[in-house]
């Protein structure tokens, strides 16, 4: 499933947490693990000391990639470490690029607290631009993390980026065992509390049938057994979120782009907020070589 995955790391406790879930991962599928410090030149990490420049950041980089490393070899869990300088984000996204990394895992937040990581963030924008999967892990979640997981959620919402979250999600199931479940939300917005009962006798609930029938069948093409498919009326980060925690989902899996603020990934927007309250962690899908918006 996976052969490199990489995981980038400021050394924070909230990526101390969330390489616990990267080495599941990778002891999993016997993948290799990318530790990667990118030394932020955005910051005054350069001092003299004893009249030779030395880069603070870099060798505090250097231990902090060190100490991951050997939490992997104490896993036996192949490890490969990255010290490197530049813009965090990118700096990521062009390792992922450049390497055989397969997926990322990293935090939501990290040492620069949560607000400060989500808006206009190192894990947004990268969500946002690689063309790998990335997993977003929440570290500050009441849920133990578990890989490999027993139940994974695909919500679909019939575009091209949930088509390719679906084809991620049913990997996933097909190499761990997991259960598949789908579920289409159609958004009540301010349709008030009758919307349910106007919306299943119009088109948006003629459609929604579509969208999931089309996601099972593709599901059944696999030849996975074990599916659930389900359709949600009301808020779409609302609802994804409640039948994670309704159903004990371990893992969600999402495309980045499609037809409705469900599928895109704006700030602000549904997906975000996904980002920022999620119980259990996302995989993000996206589409290699589409557009997208670099905040």
């Amino acid at each position: 499933m996976y052969d490199h995955i990489l995981f980038p790391t400021d050394g924070s406790d909230p990526a101390e947490t969330v390489l616990e879930y990267a080495l599941q991962i990778a002891s999993e599928h016997t993948a290799t693990v990318h530790v990667l410090n990118v030394a932020d030149t955005g910051r005054d990490g350069v001092t003299r000391i004893r009249g030779e420049i030395t880069d603070v950041l870099e060798e505090e980089g250097r231990r902090i990639v060190e100490d991951a490393a050997q939490r992997a070899r104490d896993r036996d869990v192949s490890v490969v470490s990255e010290v490197l300088q530049g813009d965090p984000y990118r700096t990521i996204v062009d390792y992922s690029e450049q390497s055989t990394v397969d997926c990322i895992v990293m935090p939501t937040h990290g040492r620069r607290g949560l607000q400060r990581f989500l808006l206009g963030s190192v894990t947004e924008r990268v969500i946002n631009t690689a063309e790998i999967p990335v997993i977003a892990v929440n570290p500050d979640r009441d849920r133990p993390l578990a890989y490999p997981p027993q139940r994974i959620l695909v919500p679909t919402d019939g575009s091209r980026g949930a088509e390719l979250a679906l084809m991620e999600g049913i990997a996933v199931a097909k190499a761990t065992g997991a259960a598949l479940h789908l579920l289409h939300v159609v958004e009540t917005g301010s349709l008030g509390p009758d919307a349910r009962s106007v919306l299943k006798e119009g088109e948006s609930t003629e459609r929604a049938n579509e969208i999931v029938a089309e996601a099972t069948e593709r599901v059944e093409e696999a030849s996975l057994d074990v599916v659930t498919s389900v359709i949600e009326y009301g808020e779409p980060s609302k609802s994804i979120r409640n039948y994670i925690d309704e159903n004990e989902i371990d893992l969600a899996v999402l495309g980045t782009h499609g037809r409705t603020d469900f599928g895109r990934y704006v700030m602000g927007g549904v997906s975000a907020k996904l980002v920022r309250t999620s119980p259990v962690p996302v995989m993000w899908v996206r589409e290699p070589g589409s557009d997208s918006t670099d905040p």
